[in-house]
């Protein structure tokens, strides 16, 4: 029982227990550590180029191993520095302070990673069969695969002072434009939607909160709300977005990839013919998106509007779960997988590790953000209710898979490919699901508890890979010059439409909601591996069910693994899945298509 962490979801004292402490990273601004540790990492930067620089292909195998650790310790003090402003930035994007402490701490680590870009430019010049020769080296037994990935980016690297000139372009380039959108984004004002209760919605996170509501005009009127924004500010937008791109086209041609999926396929890990599985896979079973809505649409009596993908098939209220009483569902959950699992989750709530408060100016969406040598911080905004407690769930999946890596892996070793980052994540929402279902026997209940799954499965299955839909055909134009709102709107209306068919009715606004997903700004092509991770979890989860307790150790095996090994590889060895072989992907997308079936034969 987590009794310190009682509280409502909409105060603001710096003090609540829903609003986390960062005291692990640095006390505030005026920690005498802080510029203590910039200092540091300065020094330590320079010392580490004056000693190795011209020197890395000379190394023995013991003194690489020993170069390697003492850039760990740099990068790990990096972590800290670069977490507590954004950090702090998040929670409220109005902060001018922490607005210029992220520029300030940006343009100093810059400067370190420009002393420190020569190591990997160097372990890339001593050619295949050196590096080779070098991973199978007692000595460096720890850092093999991290040397297999640098060797990857071999045909890829540029001369050292293009790559520093590229990382301080940076500045005033494609991360400038980045937080240019979470600035203006923190900055905008929505109009407020009332509820029955008199109450007033009125941030990002209340409005969104308003589609699971039962009340088909609220959830309208929210919806109009939020993406009024993004309507107003449509070519603001944008402009944002073809700039970013057109960055990422230019990086392409002078490194020599054939594009933008190409250089994150290398960087993630993931070979070509997973992704395109993947994004065919779905392609092809779009029905069973169509046929859950059609299902949906006859249940309710109404027409399913993309205002009410989320609505609850009932119209009785479901009652409000206080943040206290979902840590204390999402805990016991947990416990049922594994105990120790259930106490690492226990530490976040009373250490305050977890955001969940809502407020204004807080940025958008839900995170985990790790630093290695420390632990992870969780956001989110906690609407009292289950959507926002599956939320807390998933990002939950996240800190606990960090906490394995943490107790397990260097720092090189301690980022997993990102289709493995996201399967905790999933997997502790399946947990909880189960838990819900066997302890709610009320009929809506239980149906709305299906439905939240279902409805889930479908948007990482559909939905993100619609997304990814639309990077392939925005970083495609982008190789051809500047694009356009309207180019924009025009293809991500095609795109949900031929999604949606006659099943979903797309409200004219739709076409501007492509500017409220941060990934394809932040990260290309992340999206369709959530589907990627649902598919893998989904397997895992299967295995679970079915050998109980004696499935754990490998998957926490799984988890502890981090970026040591192959991801691919990874999975086979620790949980049995086989995520480039079709029937992995097929036997997920059947699951799905299996629970619409079953929902269907409720439905008069």
């Amino acid at each position: 029982m987590v009794a310190s962490a009682i509280g409502t979801a909409q105060t603001t004292d710096k003090n609540d227990p829903l609003t986390w402490n960062l005291a692990d990273l640095y006390a505030g601004f005026d920690d005498p550590r802080y510029e203590a540790d910039l200092h540091w990492v300065s020094d330590r930067a320079e010392n580490f180029r004056i000693t190795y620089r011209d020197r890395v292909a000379l190394l023995t195998a013991q003194e690489l191993a020993q170069a390697l650790e003492e850039l760990e310790g740099i990068y790990q003090v990096v972590g800290y520095l670069w977490s507590f402003p954004s950090l702090t930035f998040a929670a409220n994007t109005r902060d001018t302070t922490a607005q210029g402490e992220v520029d300030r701490i940006q343009t100093a680590l810059t400067t370190v990673n420009n002393e420190l870009v020569f190591f990997d430019l160097e372990l890339q010049a001593m050619g295949a069969d050196h590096l080779a020769e070098l991973r199978q080296a007692p000595e460096l037994r720890l850092y093999a695969h991290y040397l297999e990935s640098v060797g990857r980016f071999a045909p890829f690297r540029l001369p050292e002072v293009v790559e520093q000139t590229r990382n301080r372009d940076s500045l005033t380039g494609r991360q400038a434009f980045i937080q240019l959108r979470s600035i203006h984004l923190g900055e905008q004002t929505y109009t407020p939607v009332t509820m029955a209760d008199g109450k007033a919605a009125t941030t990002e996170a209340e409005l969104s909160a308003l589609l699971f509501q039962g009340d088909r005009t609220v959830r309208e009127q929210a919806y109009h709300s939020v993406r009024a924004v993004s309507q107003q500010h449509n070519t603001l937008y944008a402009y944002i977005l073809s700039t970013i791109a057109q960055d990422h086209a230019i990086e392409n041609q002078m490194r020599g990839y054939r594009s933008t999926l190409e250089k994150q396929l290398i960087s993630d890990e993931v070979p070509e013919g997973v992704f395109w599985a993947v994004m065919n896979g779905t392609r092809d079973r779009t029905e069973i998106w169509q046929d859950y809505y059609r299902i949906k649409a006859k249940a309710t009596g109404a027409a399913i509007r993309t205002c009410d993908v989320y609505a609850p098939w009932s119209t009785e209220p479901i009652a409000p779960l206080p943040f206290s009483e979902g840590i204390q569902t999402l805990l016991a959950a947990l416990e049922q997988f594994d105990t120790t699992y259930a106490r690492r989750a226990e530490e976040f709530f009373l250490n305050r590790w977890v955001d969940a408060a809502v407020r204004p100016g807080k940025r958008g969406g839900a995170f985990c953000n790790y630093t290695h040598g420390k632990h992870s911080y969780l956001f989110l905004s906690y609407t009292d209710d289950y959507s926002s407690l599956f939320t807390l769930a998933h990002e939950m999946g996240h800190g606990l898979h960090f906490a394995w890596i943490n107790d397990h892996q260097r720092y090189f070793n301690s980022n997993p490919p990102l289709v493995l980052a996201e399967v905790a994540s999933t997997f502790n929402e399946l947990l909880l699901l189960d838990y819900l279902l066997d302890r709610h026997s009320d009929p809506n209940m239980q149906r709305s508890l299906i439905t939240r799954q279902l409805e889930d499965q479908l948007s990482l299955l559909f939905r993100q890979t619609t997304i990814s839909r639309l990077e392939l055909a925005l970083h495609d134009r982008a190789t051809k010059g500047r694009f356009d709102a309207e180019f924009l709107n025009e293809v991500w209306d095609s795109l949900y439409r031929d999604l949606c068919g006659d099943a979903v009715e797309i409200l004219p606004e739709h076409q501007y909601d492509w500017a409220r997903i941060g990934h394809i700004f932040f990260k290309p092509f992340y999206c369709y591996q959530y589907a990627a991770s649902d598919i893998v979890s989904l397997a895992c989860y299967q295995q679970y069910r079915q050998r109980g307790r004696d499935f754990v150790p490998g998957y926490l095996q799984l988890l502890a693994s981090g970026g040591s090994e192959n991801q691919m590889a990874a999975l086979k060895h620790y949980v049995g899945v086989d995520l480039e072989d079709p029937a992995t992907i097929s036997q997920a997308l059947d699951y799905v298509a299996n629970l619409v079936d079953r929902l269907a034969s409720t439905v008069p």
